[in-house]
């Protein structure tokens, strides 16, 4: 699996040390910000010789970044977030190029999972006019958008499974946190919580990393629940 990387900060390097336990490695790399690494995301070299690209940069460059190596080809595994805005065109430009794409605000196979355990527990609650809920994220002070990508994954997970009462989200910006997801159900006598932490941002890389394996000869939109197989579940009564 020969891999492209855009954006080479903490979770591009990261990926790059993980990248060969997977069966990868890391070919090229595109990052504006390192003079050793600015060649042009455009660049007619790609085609043909990078299989996926994963995408840890900027959202305000994911417009540019993803038609641009669709075209050469290449699938793409979006780990960059704060970018929904332009969804109708990046779908448009994955459906135009013939490629495959796995996008996901995290990509750690406990946060996807930890979802499926949200939804049901808000599928449940929701008939419990008693009970409020809120979801709560904290994160290191260097990521920017707040609330984060999955603490809106969470709240559209409930919302979905028929929660229709206000959800409260707040969040936290401190320090070296890797990430922390609280939801929570109060009701009149009690509290019910559920948490996910992370213990360090490998999970991130090796998700992403076992994303760029399965998009490989895929066409099309999707997200790590097709990656894990827990797409059926979504629709789960």
């Amino acid at each position: 699996m020969r891999i492209l990387l855009i954006g080479h900060g903490r979770m591009g390097r990261l990926v790059e040390a993980l990248a060969g336990e997977y069966g990868g490695e890391v070919v090229g790399i595109v990052d504006p910000q390192s003079p050793r690494h600015a060649r042009p995301i455009d660049d007619a070299t790609w085609r043909g010789a990078v299989d996926v690209a994963i995408d840890f940069s900027w959202a305000e460059a994911v417009p540019t970044n993803v038609p641009a190596i669709a075209r050469q080809g290449v699938d793409v595994v979006l780990g960059t977030t704060g970018w929904q805005a332009y969804e109708d065109e990046l779908r448009q430009a994955i459906a135009q190029a013939g490629t495959g794409l796995v996008a996901a605000p995290n990509f750690a196979a406990g946060v996807i999972v930890f979802e499926a355990i949200v939804r049901e527990a808000a599928r449940r609650f929701s008939s419990q006019a008693e009970f409020g809920a809120y979801v709560h994220e904290a994160h290191h002070v260097m990521k920017k958008d707040a609330p984060s990508g999955t603490a809106l994954m969470l709240r559209q997970a409930m919302e979905g499974a028929g929660f229709s009462r206000p959800i409260d989200m707040s969040s936290t910006r401190a320090g070296h946190i890797p990430g922390v997801h609280t939801v929570g159900f109060e009701g009149p006598s009690d509290s019910i919580t559920l948490t996910h932490a992370a213990r360090d941002r490998s999970g991130f890389a090796r998700g992403a990393l076992a994303a760029a394996r399965w998009v490989q000869g895929r066409r099309g939109w999707f997200t790590m629940h097709d990656v894990l197989g827990l797409r059926s579940l979504e629709a789960a009564p």
